[in-house]
């Protein structure tokens, strides 16, 4: 945990988090000669991925892709995910002097005098005339609702409190969610487990065959499509389909990777179907995915009817000031790169453009 002293109160541009996206629009910004400040509220390196889970190794990593100017090399794809991403992040940040200010908790920001930005924190507050939100989703599960939740003896937990599959030695266990976490998941808990259920809200699709650069830019172009109308973004994910590997192929013809269709309710020891079937459960693990964690935005009224940040490129279109980084169609590991570059250009015109000085 580093402690530090609030200084450069008043700078151009403000970067908040530290994850892939944040580390991708500082480096741009330095490379542009842009003064930037980032902050971050996780306690070290690593953004979300210092969080992950124990057994996920580097080598079952779904799409990690290096940050601009520094390649991954040599990584025990054994190892936890959590220790390889944070070691490798905390290098980057060394090497190229990104300097990030950690633990720093972003609360809001709010205009200022002179058309500036103000980034209030308990550790002080900054002032920019610019910010990149590199916030992603960790910080904000999702947790559905369904009738009976209350009443559930046995324990709930979310995939941002995952431990990993040990704790659910001999437990019954419904795991509810049709992405790729679930999936995970599942193939973990059933070889320590006494039973897995699998429940999803629509039935998953799972996608053969390779990926390609046309079939990526066709997934990230619906998922931007969504942010430009002013909606919540889904996920690239969710739109690409669950990839049918070997693991995968082995939970399908195991049956740990049957599904059934979401329950009606749940009850004090499992969950109940509305065609009177019923599943007795110790523990519900809900892989419901993330939302954005964009609150602390909110003084600035940039959300649109539809509930979403209306972007135009990574710039939000009511404030020409805030860009969002690592939001809906950039929110892969590749995406964060590549807007963090665009975001980077997109401020220095603005700065330019208002008279404030560019080194």
């Amino acid at each position: 945990m580093n402690d530090f002293a609030v200084q450069d109160v008043d700078v151009d541009v403000i970067v908040v988090g530290a994850g892939q996206a944040g580390l991708s629009s500082a480096y741009h910004l330095a490379r542009a000669g842009i003064p930037h400040v980032v902050l971050d509220h996780a306690p070290r390196p690593g953004g979300a991925w210092q969080f992950r889970w124990p057994s996920l190794t580097y080598g079952k990593v779904h799409g990690m892709h290096a940050l601009p100017g520094m390649e991954l090399t040599g990584a025990d794809p054994l190892r936890p995910s959590s220790e390889v991403i944070a070691e490798y992040f905390a290098a980057y940040e060394d090497r190229f002097g990104l300097h990030v200010r950690r633990p720093v908790d972003v609360t809001a920001v709010r205009d200022g005098a002179d058309r500036r930005l103000l980034v209030e924190s308990p550790s002080g507050t900054w002032s920019a005339r610019a910010l990149i939100n590199a916030t992603g989703t960790w910080d904000r599960p999702f947790w559905p609702r369904y009738p009976g939740q209350e009443l559930f003896r046995g324990r709930q937990l979310h995939t941002a409190n995952y431990p990993g599959p040990v704790e659910f030695t001999g437990a019954r266990v419904i795991v509810v969610g049709g992405g790729t976490s679930a999936v995970q998941h599942l193939l973990e808990i059933a070889e320590v487990a006494a039973q897995t259920t699998w429940v999803t809200r629509r039935p998953p699709v799972f996608r053969d065959g390779s990926f390609g650069e046309e079939q990526g830019r066709a997934a990230v172009a619906l998922v931007e499509e969504r942010v430009r109308q002013g909606l919540p973004p889904r996920s690239v994910v969710s739109v690409t389909g669950l990839p049918l590997n070997e693991a995968v192929r082995g939970g399908l013809e195991s049956g740990v990777l049957d599904r059934r269709p979401m329950f009606d309710h749940l009850t004090r020891t499992g969950a109940a179907w509305s065609d009177g079937s019923r599943v007795e459960a110790d523990v519900i693990l809900w892989a419901t995915g993330f939302r954005p964690a964009i609150d602390h935005l909110a003084p600035l009224r940039l959300r649109e009817p539809g509930g979403g940040i209306r972007l135009d490129g990574t710039r939000a279109v009511r404030d020409e000031r805030i860009h969002l980084v690592g939001y809906g169609p950039s929110a892969s590991t590749i995406g964060a790169n590549r807007a963090g570059g665009a975001a980077a250009r997109e401020i220095r015109h603005l700065l330019t453009r208002t008279g404030a000085g560019v080194r």
